[in-house]
């Protein structure tokens, strides 16, 4: 067996080294299907007896086959207009085929197979794996896209591969801050059972969503969900899971880069720098505050002075916010109201509710006589 866990509709691939069972060297010989070799494929439900594997070449003594896994009826798309009455994987009522590659037993999502093979009198092999299901995941192929351009989301959920000998199609919805109701984009599978599906979303500032198309605009998150209803254990068949990828339209700039800080300094009330502070004069702390990004970003400028033991003797912050490549100097004042070496530390966080930093710190000493 190739696998040592199937999903409910995988395609198993035997092989079988019997060198004895290579009966003639000129032909290519077959195994499994006589009462003296019996091969027996079985899940927890159901039982395939008398199973071919045809020798993969004349003189090789190897043999193989095949056998889809054939599911059980049920809505996997969470869609009851999708399918055959609603379900999208229909079982068998009985295992059947007589092989090399014609065989279909009925499979759970929480099951078994084993595949025996005598090949002598009261000598079998014996291979076996489970069946199980899983959850999937979504995932944008990058992690911003242009406003104008397109964007490629990717479901992989094994459980979706329906039929592994045919491509797979299913829809899932995307949207945006703009729009939050979105549109359904059909995902295709990459290939035959490869459990992987793509879809291409075109992103537009100026046009309403419609098909593929989705309305969007700079620093709006883009987000694709799909409903998960073949979910494993400790999940029962009625459970279903939103699964969602989300990715950012517009430059992704790194955290710290997102509204840095520079050149702290100290200053009075016209704006000169002070290299010396008198106690009980006013001053203000100041930086330079840069926004990164291609759009507003909110923020809280906090200033904290400790003193040479490293006590806090002030704390306090203002909020604003920096449109879109906007520099600004925000400064904050203090009195100082004893003598000696005090250390000012600047702080640029998301709000003063969510410390998220926008920036390294930034430092400046302070001597007070």
């Amino acid at each position: 067996m190739d696998q040592k866990v199937y999903t409910w509709t995988d395609k198993i691939y035997v092989t079988i080294v019997a060198p004895d069972h290579n009966f003639d060297s000129g032909l290519v010989d077959m195994i499994g299907d006589t009462d003296d070799d019996p091969l027996i494929v079985q899940t927890r439900s159901q039982k395939l007896t008398s199973y071919q594997l045809a020798e993969t070449g004349t003189d090789t003594g190897i043999f193989s086959g095949e056998v889809i896994l054939k599911g059980f009826s049920h809505d996997a798309d969470g869609d009851p207009s999708t399918g055959t009455s609603g379900y999208d994987v229909t079982g068998v009522s009985s295992a059947s085929g007589s092989g090399p590659t014609d065989g279909v037993i009925k499979a759970e999502d929480d099951d078994g197979v084993t595949i025996s093979y005598e090949y002598n009198e009261d000598e079998v092999v014996v291979g076996s794996a489970l069946i199980r299901w899983n959850v999937g995941e979504v995932q944008w192929l990058e992690s911003s896209y242009p406003a104008g351009g397109n964007g490629v989301v990717r479901v992989v959920d094994p459980d979706m591969n329906w039929d592994p000998e045919n491509v797979d199609n299913f829809e899932i919805d995307v949207w945006s801050d703009s729009d939050a109701g979105g549109i359904s984009l059909m995902i295709t599978e990459t290939n035959e059972a490869t459990g992987i599906f793509e879809g291409t979303v075109s992103f537009t500032a100026d046009d309403e969503s419609s098909g593929h198309r989705l309305r969007v605009a700079e620093g709006d998150t883009i987000t694709a969900e799909y409903e998960d209803n073949t979910l494993p254990d400790p999940y029962t068949r009625s459970d279903d899971l939103d699964i969602t990828g989300t990715a950012i339209v517009g430059t992704i700039v790194p955290p710290l880069e997102r509204a840095p800080a520079a050149n702290a300094r100290v200053v009075d009330s016209f704006g000169n720098s002070l290299s010396e502070v008198s106690v009980d004069q006013q001053v203000q702390i100041e930086a330079d505050l840069v926004n990164g990004q291609d759009r507003d970003q909110s923020f809280a400028y906090l200033v904290q002075v400790q003193d040479g033991n490293g006590v806090t003797v002030s704390l306090a912050w203002i909020t604003g916010q920096l449109a879109a490549g906007q520099s600004f100097s925000p400064a904050l004042s203090w009195i100082p109201t004893a003598s000696g070496s005090y250390e000012a530390t600047v702080f640029v966080w998301e709000s003063v509710d969510n410390p998220t930093a926008l920036s390294d710190t930034v430092s400046v000493s302070i001597r007070v006589v």
